[in-house]
């Protein structure tokens, strides 16, 4: 099935994402939260890998492991970081070989240490780049990252949302958003993208705050804000539980508003954990067909 086939029905999908655990009692747990995840049935599962390119393998494995507990369709993230086109190419041979049907082409962040992204020599500069060489060279369907908020490096949200025409023209199917808590975003964002012709799918990025301060770290990474709201019903209070419940409810809310506006899809960042995800989508899904 095509990437961009799962977001033409009346039914909006929904997609999971994962990252390579670190140990085999890590890999366990993973592999029992994705057979739970199952039964809200997703339409795919991506894989992210560590900073610099570490842990591709891992994500390769990963990916093929869920295949096996799912049959369902898998994307591998991919970057330019630290990768000459030589081993980009290396390594979606290999995803193609190994089952994965979809790639996540991303730029990617700066090395740690740094503070402005430099392709290697030999390597790409720009997602779209990366675009491109997947689309010309191999059969996978391809999404890209959108920031409703604007990435953090880009100056403004003009020169963000021209970066991403560059990328859905060289042949993007869909793109996937990054975490926002504010649905006006996503929708001011979706409008803008509609203004200057992009017509692919945009498909809201959600990530549940169950751990304030957890949350807190990952908004400010992306440029994600909290809203006021949100932050002080959580930090009302120091019990774990009582910050899951929040969070959750917060994210259920977000789901039926986008689910209502009919978004094409829900891409969850369920941090290899499912019973945030479980607890918000419970019910929603029936209601959605």
């Amino acid at each position: 099935m095509s990437l961009a086939s799962h977001f033409t029905t009346s039914r909006c999908a929904i997609s999971f994402e994962l990252f390579p655990p670190k140990t085999e009692a890590g890999l366990h747990t993973l592999c029992e939260n994705v057979t739970r995840l199952t039964q809200f049935e997703p339409a795919f599962f991506t894989c992210t890998y560590g900073a610099g390119g570490s842990t591709q393998g891992a994500t390769l494995d990963v990916l093929q492991k869920v295949r096996e507990l799912t049959n369902l369709p898998v994307a591998s993230h991919l970057t330019c970081v630290n990768s000459t086109v030589e081993e980009l190419q290396a390594y979606l041979t290999e995803a193609k070989e190994r089952g994965t049907d979809y790639i996540v082409a991303l730029r990617g962040d700066p090395p740690q240490g740094t503070t402005e992204f430099q392709a290697v020599q030999g390597g790409l500069q720009y997602a779209n780049e990366l675009v491109d060489l997947i689309r010309e060279q191999f059969d996978f369907g391809i999404a890209v990252a959108g920031y409703p908020e604007v990435h953090q490096e880009a100056p403004d949200a003009q020169t963000d949302l021209d970066n991403l025409k560059r990328k859905v023209d060289a042949g993007a199917d869909i793109i996937i958003t990054q975490l926002f808590y504010d649905n006006i975003d996503y929708y001011r964002f979706r409008d803008r993208c509609d203004a200057v012709g992009i017509t692919i799918p945009i498909i809201p990025g959600i990530l549940p705050v169950t751990n304030f301060k957890q949350a807190t770290r990952i908004a400010s990474m992306c440029k994600a804000a909290i809203p006021s709201e949100l932050a002080s019903a959580m930090t009302a209070s120091d019990d774990p539980a009582d910050q899951f419940r929040i969070g959750v409810d917060h994210a259920r809310e977000q789901t039926a508003d986008l689910m209502a506006q009919q978004v094409p899809g829900i891409h969850y960042y369920v941090l290899n954990k499912s019973d945030a995800a479980a607890a918000l989508l419970d019910g929603m899904q029936t209601a959605s067909k």
